[in-house]
């Protein structure tokens, strides 16, 4: 009996997320409506922000939903109050982490696509 190697094949790029282009699209938007990019896909022991943007003097913490089935419900009603909750968290641990606690005015945004692929921009989504 002989054993041989699998072949290698070539490593191929991997292909972006249907939600990995969704916060793309999103933080496009989100640009062309005049916000600055503060970062993306904000990771810590708590959960993770999509994006984090700057408008005007606000601090705006942003949940990107994409749902191409709305059997269940369509892309914001998918944020549950136990996901605003962990946001929530995560953006005290941001503020906190940059020394920002009692200096930032901040809200909970939410960029929805739903089937049509247009973005539902819902500012102030949701509150501590």
């Amino acid at each position: 009996m002989f054993f041989s190697k699998k072949a290698q094949h070539e490593s191929v790029p991997n292909k972006p997320s249907s939600g990995e282009l969704a916060e793309a699209r999103a933080e496009i938007f989100l640009l062309q409506q005049g916000l600055v990019k503060r970062a993306k896909n904000y990771r810590c022991k708590v959960g993770e922000i999509d994006l984090i943007m700057q408008h005007d003097t606000t601090l705006v913490f942003v949940e990107v939903r994409l749902r191409t089935h709305t059997g269940f419900a369509n892309a914001a009603e998918s944020v549950t109050y136990r996901k605003q909750q962990k946001i929530i968290k995560t953006a005290q641990y941001y503020l906190q982490q940059y020394g920002l606690t009692d200096k930032a005015n901040c809200r909970f945004d939410v960029i929805a696509f739903s089937d049509n692929g247009n973005p539902e921009w819902i500012k102030d989504a949701f509150s501590v």
